[in-house]
């Protein structure tokens, strides 16, 4: 394989396309060509990574040690932490130390979380002593807390200080601080009193004091302070950072745009695994055993509810042996009651993760979503009735019963379950925050209980009361 490119970004198009057909040639080159390699990572680390991503995890590990320890940290940046501790499995310890000393705290912080705990502790220790302290006090904050979001690199200025003084401080301080958003004010104890915007600092009159330019008591969180309400507040403030204060109010450092925008993301996606009972720090790179500890507990209650919705049909065997074209037709009820049941459970879940539910508002959303369900299942029943007697009428299904009969039950099913259906999506969420639990915590299987309950129940009810 023999390449002739103009750049490094033409080099990492060719070679990730190449790589999706047939990494082991793509590794190869690489190794044989370590100077294009070198010069990839050094003009486009992004695209370095993601050629990266298509190889093995040893081929990879041998191509990031080959990296001086600055390129290697730009191209971990970029991978997600998950897969970047795959990637870095075989990396010596020291290699990796090096190359997250050069990481920013929260970046490294982020890719150990990721790793074995006696793997995270000799790659601390072989860490510059300086990189290490701030990782150590990054992992020591949970990841989904302020502390574990935020930056240590923030930006901040005596009390004391006048203007002039503060902006000349700010010109040393631009060499060491890439996010410049907001510059704090902070007493000789390093309590945060104020936040100063570039604007007012530079326009100001020379000379003033800061006192005199700051906006005192800025809104800040807790190093302890859940992501979600960390995420509430900059969209509540419009917000590009917000500072992260200690026990005692010291300032400690800031959670970034960027840490909000992924904190959002971390949030809903863990709604989504656990609303349908998956882990909550579960991903595709997670360990057998602990993927199965997570999944385990609500696959067996999952167990159990199915066996009430076995009971219900067991008990109605003697409908169904004399009409079998019911068993036939229940599981359509059940399917259009859970989808129906979904869609209101998503817009819950997903109304209540951007805190747009007050109290006082319950009643009214009760409303709306019952007239939406009542919409759909009027609709879905005329079309299931319609159908039905067609396809019995057709002699596609048949029945010893009367086709008009049948189709009736279809439909009063259908519309029954549907609004059933709908008011429950609405209400499990509700009422699993009103218990303090997570609204999202496995709803999609008590939806599913409640759906395919009243669908398989529910059908053969109104069967019973139509045909006898």
């Amino acid at each position: 394989m023999r390449l002739r490119l103009r750049s490094p970004r033409e080099l990492a198009r060719t070679l990730l396309h190449a790589a999706r057909r047939d990494h082991e040639v793509v590794a190869d080159y690489l190794e044989s060509n370590p100077e294009e390699w070198g010069a990839l990572a050094e003009a486009a680390p992004g695209d370095a990574a993601d050629v990266l991503e298509q190889l093995d995890e040893m081929d990879a590990a041998g191509l990031i040690s080959d990296l001086e320890p600055s390129e290697a940290a730009e191209i971990l940046e970029e991978i997600a932490p998950e897969l970047a501790a795959e990637l870095v499995e075989d990396v010596p310890v020291g290699s990796l130390a090096a190359a997250l000393s050069e990481m920013p705290g929260e970046a490294a912080a982020d890719l150990l979380g990721e790793l074995d705990e006696e793997v995270v502790e000799h790659v601390l220790a072989a860490m510059e002593d300086q990189a290490e302290q701030e990782v150590r006090q990054l992992l020591a904050y949970p990841p989904d807390s302020a502390g574990g979001l935020m930056t240590t690199e923030v930006t901040s200025l005596p009390m004391g200080l006048t203007t002039d003084e503060a902006i000349e401080r700010l010109r040393q301080l631009q060499e060491v601080y890439d996010d410049l958003f907001y510059v704090y004010v902070v007493d000789d104890d390093r309590r945060l009193v104020g936040v100063i915007s570039f604007r007012d600092l530079v326009f100001r009159r020379p000379g003033s004091p800061l006192a005199d330019v700051m906006v005192p008591d800025p809104v800040a969180v807790d190093a302890m302070t859940d992501r979600e309400e960390v995420a509430e507040l900059a969209q509540r403030y419009h917000l590009l950072a917000i500072p992260v204060e200690d026990e005692r109010g010291r300032l400690i450092g800031m959670v970034t745009t960027d840490a909000v925008i992924e904190a959002v993301h971390d949030e809903a996606t863990e709604d989504f695994a656990v609303s349908v009972g998956a882990g909550v720090a579960e991903t595709v790179y997670s360990e057998v055993r602990e993927s199965f500890r997570m999944r385990a507990p609500w696959l067996v209650l999952n167990l159990f509810l199915a066996l009430v919705v076995a009971f219900i049909i067991e008990s109605q065997t003697g409908i169904i042996g004399d009409e079998p074209v019911l068993a036939a037709l229940m599981p359509v009820i059940a399917l259009l009651g859970g989808n129906g049941g979904n869609q209101s459970l998503a817009v819950m879940i997903r109304s209540l993760a951007s805190d747009d539910v007050p109290g006082p508002q319950i009643p009214g959303i009760f409303a709306r979503q019952a007239g939406v369900g009542l919409l759909n299942g009027a609709l879905l029943a005329i079309v299931a009735t319609a159908v039905t007697y067609l396809l019995l009428d057709a002699g596609v299904f048949s029945s010893d019963s009367s086709p008009v009969a049948v189709s009736l039950i279809v439909g009063v099913a259908a519309l029954s379950n549907l609004v059933i259906a709908t008011f429950a999506g609405t209400a499990i969420p509700l009422v699993l925050r009103q218990l303090g639990q997570d609204p999202a915590l496995a709803s999609s299987i008590f939806l599913t209980l409640i759906t395919d309950v009243v669908g398989f129940g529910g059908f053969l009810l109104v069967a019973g009361l139509l045909l006898y």
